[in-house]
């Protein structure tokens, strides 16, 4: 059962670690609280330099600038804050041991990107089959060069990650008529989603008959490079990887070397081991690459619609009821009934 970081008697101090840019429209966390209790809170919007002084006395921190890694130093000798509440979906850059054998609650905003993301991933599974990223190149120079195009109706994906976002992902592209499979810690014969789910430990059996290979787990010490040489030997030379996971699911080196030789026909990247991706990075050159800005699940609104998961789960601690979206810290994944893989 969820447990519930007891709100305190007094006045409740939150700490918003803001990076370059704040939050906006807390103005919904306020009407989400109550006026008057949150003007009763103490609330303080720190930057990276700040957040070290700023912890000791907190009983709650929102971390905005989810990409920031000054977490660990800043962490309390005596505990932190009871409850930490990040604007992401992946928690890999916030797990670090001191906050993970604390009695800190980890939350995060769940269930903002899955859609989006899963309309990108058909976005680019279209953009493959449909051959766009050469028609825009085609137009850009004048050219008129008629092609074929492939039907993704009746093509195979294999989605690695069945959590809320892998699941979005294979709900849209079975409703496009591809078929889907999932591959996540636990095997499953009838899953609603996937109808299959492998198991992570067979993944190089499960790869070899995908056209289209989906990354959407999560970073564990199990994913990090899970997908190397050897795993992109056995896609299909017609096989496009899409990534929009994490970039150190997928060994770079390997993906470049096997692209350059044609192993695999292209792949789809959102993230990187290195953010923004290096210039000199091959990838950026290479006709059968699709390179995007760690963009997949930024729709319009999207900063908004994370304040607001704050702010409900803000109300649900000061009301003492169980919070949302609660990180298994020692796995690094959401507490749920279903889409844990």
């Amino acid at each position: 059962m969820e447990q519930v970081p007891p709100a305190p008697a007094g006045s409740p101090a939150v700490v918003v670690l803001t990076g370059k840019d704040g939050p906006p429209g807390m103005a919904a966390v306020e009407a989400a609280v109550g006026p008057a209790m949150w003007a009763s809170m103490r609330v303080r919007y720190v930057r990276e330099p700040e957040l070290a002084a700023a912890l000791p006395d907190a009983d709650v921190l929102f971390l905005w600038d989810f990409w920031s890694g000054a977490l660990p130093k800043a962490w309390p000798s005596s505990g932190g804050p009871r409850w930490v509440h990040i604007a992401s979906a992946g928690v890999d850059r916030l797990l670090f041991p001191a906050l993970i054998e604390a009695d800190t609650i980890v939350t995060n905003s769940r269930g903002v990107f899955d859609e989006p993301i899963a309309e990108y991933v058909l976005g680019l599974v279209l953009a493959f089959a449909k051959d766009l990223p050469a028609t825009v190149r085609l137009q850009d120079e004048r050219r008129w060069r008629h092609r074929e195009t492939e039907r993704i109706t009746g093509a195979h994906a294999l989605v690695i990650g069945t959590g809320p976002i892998g699941r979005a992902i294979g709900r849209r592209l079975t409703a496009a008529g591809l078929g889907v499979s999932g591959a996540g810690r636990t095997a499953r014969a009838s899953d609603p989603d996937f109808g299959t789910v492998h198991p992570v430990e067979l993944l190089d059996e499960a790869i070899i008959e995908a056209d289209y290979v989906v990354l959407a787990a999560p970073l564990t010490e199990q994913t990090r490079d899970m997908i190397d040489a050897a795993m992109l030997d056995r896609m299909k030379p017609t096989a496009r990887l899409i990534n929009v996971g994490r970039g150190q699911l997928v060994v770079e080196d390997d993906l470049i070397a096997a692209l350059r030789a044609e192993r695999i026909a292209g792949a789809a990247l959102d993230v990187f081991v290195d953010e923004p991706l290096p210039p000199s990075s091959p990838l950026w050159g290479m006709p059968n690459v699709i390179v995007s800005p760690h963009m997949s699940g930024d729709a319009t609104g999207w900063r908004e619609d994370l304040v607001r998961v704050f702010a409900g789960n803000l109300r649900r601690w000061i009301d003492g009821r169980q919070l949302r979206n609660v990180v298994d810290k020692n796995l690094g994944y959401v507490g749920s009934n279903r889409g844990r893989g």
